[in-house]
């Protein structure tokens, strides 16, 4: 601030010797004598500068009406671009280019009529004395308007540079975001798995662990094996918090590398183990999938198969059924249990929730709910690229089971 009022000032003042030495050096032909009072007026020129930042288009009018008093007193006239060129340059740096026009228009043109009508000056002196003021204040204003572009110009970088700062810090959010739901869909799928395949097999055991040792040891056995598949899992999956999170060479992230349908005879095992019966009907669980349909389909089954031993009841079945055609995949996990709400699932639980932002994120879609019959069922309808040179695509619900 002090910075800007030194420099107004040190304006001001250069505006003021200029505006006194015109007034002690003008010579004009039937003109008064200066005195104290014209040079008083060359002060109250040059003063309306100091505001020439706050009030540009007041601080031109201000200087124009008393350059114009100081010719109607008929004191030795000068050029008026000396005290209009700063003036008018404010002006139209502050974009008040309508209100600065007509300042030079008018003066220029009485002063031509002037010397016209009272001294009948020939055109090329008149011209001669008209064309530098008129060069002169012209050049005022188009360096304040190619000034006040730069500054737009300038003004319009920073802007799009700090949207496009934001726009990076959002887009990083929502990754960061995202990872964290991946992240959290992940741990809930495995340790969710995991603590019910667990629960399941440890009331076995307690119950067998008296009259049917052996098979108590099998449930015991199958306890750890679930478990330590559980620890690789998250060990994997937390291992994405320390890595660049780069993809590795089959498309899957760090936490992805070891989850597709290859693990599913291992998934089967446990969950038999657990006491639950499982089918499986289909040829995907030995076809190879792209790296994030084979993990999205893997965690379908995963959580399916979860919630029935959660809430299917110790009779319960459960049949897989894995459909591929050219276009698409059809995902199924049915079971007899206690069924749908009587389970006690909440509606939008989170392990529904999570298995649908999987699909939906590769475009597909989930159904799931009841049966008329007792028990539930999850489908799931996932598209994937058709190979080259396949036959006409057939719609996925024309063939599904």
């Amino acid at each position: 601030m002090l910075r800007r009022w030194m420099v107004d000032a040190g304006i001001a003042l250069a505006v003021l010797v200029a505006a006194e030495i015109a007034i002690a050096t003008g010579r004009e032909d039937g003109s008064v004598d200066r005195d104290w009072f014209a040079y008083l007026l060359g002060v109250a020129i040059a003063a309306p500068l100091l505001l020439r930042r706050r009030y540009p288009t007041v601080m031109l009018y201000a200087v124009s009406a008393v350059l114009l008093l100081f010719y109607a007193l008929d004191y030795p006239g000068f050029p008026p671009a000396v005290v209009l060129a700063v003036p008018l340059y404010d002006a139209t740096r502050a974009g008040r280019l309508r209100w600065a026009v007509p300042v030079p228009v008018f003066f220029l043109t009485v002063g031509t009529v002037v010397l016209i009508a009272h001294r009948e000056m020939p055109p090329l002196e008149l011209l001669a004395a008209f064309l530098p003021q008129a060069t002169t204040l012209a050049a005022a204003m188009l360096l304040a308007a190619l000034m006040s572009s730069r500054a737009a110009y300038a003004a319009e970088v920073r802007h799009r540079l700090a949207q496009a700062e934001r726009e990076r810090e959002q887009e990083a959010q929502r990754r960061v975001t995202e990872e964290r739901l991946r992240i959290a869909r992940d741990l809930h799928d495995t340790v969710g798995h995991a603590i019910a395949t667990i629960t399941v097999q440890s009331a076995a055991g307690l119950r067998l662990l008296d009259g049917e040792p052996e098979r108590a040891r099998e449930a015991l056995v199958s306890i750890r094996g679930t478990g330590k598949a559980a620890l690789a899992e998250m060990r994997a999956t937390l291992g994405q918090l320390r890595s660049d999170g780069e993809p590795n060479r089959h498309g899957r992230g760090p936490a992805e590398q070891d989850t597709g349908l290859h693990r599913l005879p291992e998934l089967l095992a446990a969950v038999r183990a657990a006491g639950l019966p499982v089918e499986v009907d289909g040829e995907l669980a030995t076809e190879q999938l792209p790296g994030a349909l084979d993990e999205v389909t893997y965690r379908i089954v995963q959580e399916s198969l979860t919630n029935v031993l959660r809430h299917a009841g110790s009779a319960a079945r459960a049949e897989v059924v894995l459909r591929a055609l050219p276009n698409s995949l059809c995902v199924e996990v049915r079971d007899d249990g206690v069924g749908g709400l009587a389970r006690g699932i909440p509606p939008g639980g989170r392990g529904l929730i999570g298995m649908r932002e999987r699909i939906e994120a590769l475009g597909g879609r989930l159904t799931a709910g009841p049966r008329p019959d007792g028990g539930f069922h999850v489908r799931a309808i996932l598209p994937r690229p058709a190979p080259e040179g396949s036959p006409a695509r057939e719609t996925l619900e024309g063939r599904a089971p």
